[in-house]
């Protein structure tokens, strides 16, 4: 009795086992040879580095409906939900692919590049994510310790979580590797020794760091909190005198201009995180960092080159105090190929190059004005600056 009651009870886990995997998703077929999950997983990548994740979400869900049991899919959709903000579905199609990874460590970088995503996304959330992404990459590497790819996505969480030290690790370690991502991870080299060199003091100058081109408001900030240019003008500027009009106290005159409403100097910065430091730039007047006549600072208007250029000598004029450094190359021939001794800027390149604070392409000797400027490079110029 007892026996047939155990073959009853195991005969009814089968069957409905059986009815749970019938009732599962079933794969779709494949329409030709190529038409699989690696090469749609692969496509999608593609198409995410391409910033077009449309069309990449489309890859990774034909990958998920041709093998709803591969990884691939799903790490992909992980991916592009992730980019877009939800990140609890996210990461819930992150853990659907390790639960599907029998081998290999696909979903375990993915788990790292979604940690990643996270901490820029939702830098109010990102303390403890490293831990999360230190985790994944303990686990992946005593599986694959010479896993380019997975040192490379490790080295870029460190990157963003701004630890460069450990983001350079991981990068020297691709290079060494000498497998995939060897151009890329050396990019990423040289930025993080870049950065390194510039050495920023404040949280503030190492997101900004990050930056590939950066906005009137990064240099705001930078000049503001890394130059610390207030107590610069204050320490070293030449002084400032009150010139304006003062009536007598026994004036019997009722135009009172204290009581007058005046305009903001910029109307357009009261929503900019960095509002603080843009306002304390716009008092210091730095020449071309100025709110225009219609009273706007156009915060996140990038700046080029050139303006960066004239904004470094005129504050090298304001706290040497040396006005002649504006007309000092009046005249002069122009040494770079693309900028002429009649443009606005010309005396400011010539001061800035002339001392090692912007450099010139050292290939083809154009000093490139119209070029946007990065983070880091803006550092290296203030570093520059600081030490002389």
């Amino acid at each position: 009795m007892f026996t047939h009651m155990n073959r009853l009870m195991t005969l009814m886990i089968v069957i409905v086992a059986l009815v749970a995997v019938g009732c599962g998703p079933k794969a779709a077929p494949p329409t030709s040879v190529l038409d699989t999950p690696e090469y749609h997983y692969n496509q999608g990548l593609k198409f995410f580095a391409k910033e077009q994740f449309d069309d990449a979400m489309r890859e990774f869900q034909r990958a998920v409906d041709l093998d709803p049991k591969s990884p691939l899919g799903y790490i992909g959709k992980g991916l592009v939900l992730g980019q877009k903000g939800d990140f609890k579905a996210a990461f819930e199609n992150m853990e659907k692919a390790k639960s599907n990874e029998t081998k290999g460590i696909e979903a375990r970088i993915g788990m790292i590049r979604l940690y990643g995503l996270q901490m820029v996304k939702e830098p109010g959330k990102a303390k403890g994510l490293i831990k999360d992404a230190e985790s994944e990459f303990k686990t992946a590497n005593a599986k694959e310790p010479n896993n380019a790819r997975l040192h490379y996505y490790m080295g870029m969480a460190y990157k963003v979580d701004l630890d460069f030290d450990k983001a350079a690790g991981m990068f020297r370690t691709v290079l060494d590797l000498n497998k995939d991502f060897t151009g890329e991870a050396n990019a990423e080299w040289a930025l993080i020794q870049k950065i390194q060199r510039a050495a920023p003091g404040t949280e503030i100058g190492k997101k900004i760091a990050l930056i590939d081109k950066i906005d009137r408001a990064d240099v705001a900030a930078l000049f503001d909190q890394e130059l610390n240019l207030e107590k610069l003008f204050t320490k070293r500027g030449p002084k400032t005198y009150d010139t304006t009009f003062k009536a007598p106290p026994e004036s019997s005159t009722q135009f009172s201009p204290d009581k007058t409403v005046k305009m903001e100097a910029a109307t357009d910065i009261k929503d900019n995180w960095l509002k603080a430091s843009i306002e304390t730039i716009l008092k210091l007047q730095v020449r071309g960092l100025e709110a225009g006549p219609n009273h706007t600072f156009e915060p996140n208007k990038r700046i080029t080159k050139g303006e960066f250029a004239v904004m470094l000598e005129d504050i090298l004029i304001k706290v040497s105090g040396d006005e002649k450094l504006a007309t000092k190359f009046l005249g002069a021939t122009s040494p770079f190929p693309d900028v002429r001794n009649d443009q606005y800027f010309f005396s400011a390149v010539m001061t800035v190059t002339s001392r090692n604070f912007l450099e010139a392409d050292k290939a083809t000797g154009e000093f490139k004005p119209g070029d946007p400027v990065s983070g880091a490079d803006a550092l290296l110029s203030i570093r520059e600056f600081k030490n002389q």
